[in-house]
């Protein structure tokens, strides 16, 4: 029976990640529950579930939980509840569902304490990728990616030498705007930028995926998860989104991983890894697939994978500002203050005036942090 922690319940990979858990209740028992702020559903899932804790990042929603919660466990306030509640609560394994940086203190502070992080945040692997897979290897914790991509990868990788990986396929659909004309892109509404013609996801990687951002945070992330040299990862776009990876080895043999796009899938497989469970996950009829394509993409149209690819190439701190001027921006596009056009341009000029670091700690990574989320906003004059 796995202890499991869920930091991002409410969710879009953590309300998948339940109804994972609730399909094997033999196997798993749901121990702490997060949200931001939708104490609604989370209210729901404590009914359900039944957590010893819950931790909620708004403060101003504790109160209001509190009255309507009659289910006696521990509350967990603000950014720090994440950490603390991983600290008090016995965790087997941890679900890592919270987009963006909030997510790399969790992380370090479960590496102490969990035997297997199932992780579905790209950012803190972006920002701190050494650090975090050398306390892994330190502790012994497998780190199993839940992205489909890195999934994927996974999946398709059973080899003991590392020199044996010619090449990494990161495939992605091409995201909401692969066939809208560059012309238009400076007037793309928040609604366009985040209707995904595949995948049912947050806003913010919603938007990462409009401007291809995914695909270059996707490649940094693959970077530290695998081993594998930046410049053997490649981006192709796959607008069919059936096959979700592949790896290419020296002897010219090709593995790919395919599926349904459902996130229960490689949910389920860092869960029950390693073995395989049956699932309600609906099948690729493939006597209906008429056509599989793959392309490059235009770096021109999407210059947001260039720069992460700069950016993966540089290392150091580099990677760190990357991830932080793009959370401000895309969340300054999101607030309808700045136009989608707007956001590789201030990512690249953040870029331009940071003075790296090659080495760096974690308080280096998190200063880089700081300084970028600043620079960001003075220069979109906020």
């Amino acid at each position: 029976m796995q202890k499991i922690a869920i930091l991002g319940s409410t969710g879009s990979i953590g309300t998948n990640a339940l109804r994972v858990v609730s399909n094997f209740p033999d196997r798993f028992r749901v121990t702490v529950l997060s949200t931001n702020s939708n104490i609604e559903l989370l209210l729901d899932q404590v009914r359900r579930f039944q957590p010893k804790a819950v931790s909620i990042v708004d403060r101003h929603k504790i109160g209001q939980f509190k009255k309507r919660c009659n289910i006696n466990l521990k509350v967990y306030e603000g950014a720090q509840g994440l950490c603390e509640v991983l600290k008090d609560i016995e965790i087997d394994t941890l679900v890592v569902g919270i987009v963006g940086s909030s997510a790399l203190l969790p992380i370090l502070t479960a590496l102490e304490r969990v035997k297997k992080i199932a992780l579905a945040n790209k950012e803190a692997l972006v920002m701190a990728g050494s650090i975090i897979m050398k306390r892994a290897a330190q502790n012994k914790v497998e780190i199993l990616p839940v992205d489909s991509e890195h999934s994927a990868i996974f999946q398709c990788l059973n080899v003991k030498h590392i020199e044996d990986i010619k090449k990494i396929y990161l495939t992605g659909s091409g995201g909401p705007l692969l066939n809208t004309a560059k012309s238009r892109f400076k007037d793309i509404s928040v609604n366009e930028a985040i209707n995904h013609p595949k995948w049912n996801m947050g806003k913010k990687i919603s938007v990462d995926s409009a401007t291809m951002m995914n695909k270059g945070l996707e490649v940094i992330e693959a970077h530290w998860l695998f081993g594998v040299a930046v410049e053997r990862i490649e981006v192709l776009i796959h607008p069919q989104a059936i096959v979700h990876s592949m790896v290419e080895f020296i002897d010219g043999s090709v593995l790919a991983q395919l599926g349904f796009c459902d996130m229960k899938l490689p949910i389920q497989y860092a869960l029950t890894y390693p073995k395989r469970l049956d699932s309600d996950v609906r099948r690729v009829d493939f006597s209906r697939v008429k056509n599989i394509s793959f392309h490059k993409p235009d770096f021109g149209k999407f210059p947001c994978i260039e720069i992460a690819y700069e950016v993966a190439h540089k290392g150091g701190t580099y990677p760190s500002v990357l991830n932080a001027a793009n959370e401000v921006a895309v969340a300054e596009f999101l607030d309808n203050q700045i136009k989608f056009i707007d956001i590789p341009k201030v990512i690249k000029k953040v870029l331009g005036l940071h003075k790296g670091i090659r080495n760096p700690g974690l308080e280096d990574i998190l200063e880089a942090d700081r300084w970028a989320r600043r620079k960001t906003r003075e220069l979109l004059g906020f």
